[in-house]
């Protein structure tokens, strides 16, 4: 799924496709976003009739965007009761890392195999967009966003777009332990080296060093994982 800021930079094409838009589309784009960027945290009660309201529509499109949470984990249906925001599932992290860290080394290798310049060329313009951002605290969401369009961008350049659905499908509470590390002091700054040094390696055809930097790049944030879980209990299973 391509999210609106991809669309919004014309990064839809090509190499980017643009999936079927819609109502439920709409409202699980917003909704998965606010809950990945913690401005729906853990235990957050989700009330059908208040969304409703929120997004100006019927009840039907609202079941079928929180179906599509309920299958990445992001949320718990009580039939007949409530709906909340799941906590952070530690498992889940872990295997969401090993499956991105599994797919990027070798989109990165392939990349480095052989440079796309196409590829190279967005990849840094979304760098450059991410370090204008990156002193705004109040940006944060749009950084990440960026953050995982950088990714994006690597896979299209493989033409295995498939497959970072496949990951962003899975990475949901990946991707909400990477925004609570986000605001440590030196993780942006880490984070923006680390996308020079994997893009770098690939324009040096490099396959190693692409790939050393990826695997570095993706193991940052998980390598924190028990010290964010004692800075958060609330929001972990």
């Amino acid at each position: 799924m391509n999210t609106p800021l991809a669309a919004t930079l014309g990064l839809s094409a090509p190499g980017f496709p643009v999936m079927a838009g819609g109502t439920v589309q709409r409202i699980y784009d917003d909704l998965r976003k606010r809950i990945i960027t913690i401005q729906l945290p853990p235990d957050t009660m989700l009330s059908r009739a208040d969304l409703t309201e929120t997004y100006e529509v019927s009840q039907t499109p609202i079941r079928e965007a929180m179906q599509l949470l309920k299958q990445e984990g992001l949320i718990r249906i009580y039939p007949q009761s409530r709906t909340v925001v799941t906590r952070i599932d530690v498992p889940q992290v872990y295997e969401a890392h090993f499956l991105r860290v599994a797919l990027e080394t070798e989109v990165c290798r392939r990349l480095a195999a052989e440079p796309d310049p196409g590829t190279i060329t967005r990849a840094r313009s979304i760098i450059k967009m991410q370090e204008a951002v990156a002193d705004d605290p109040e940006q944060l969401a749009i950084f990440q966003e960026l953050d995982e369009l950088f990714h994006q961008t690597l896979f299209a350049g493989v033409k295995r777009t498939g497959l970072h659905q496949l990951v962003r499908e899975r990475s949901g509470h990946l991707e909400r332990i990477r925004r609570l590390h986000l605001p440590e002091k030196g993780k942006i700054l880490s984070i923006l080296s680390g996308h020079k040094a994997v893009i770098e390696a690939i324009a040096a055809r490099d396959e190693n060093g692409a790939v050393e930097a990826i695997r570095d790049h993706l193991s940052r944030t998980v390598a924190r994982v028990e010290e964010l879980r004692q800075a958060f209990p609330d929001y972990f299973a």
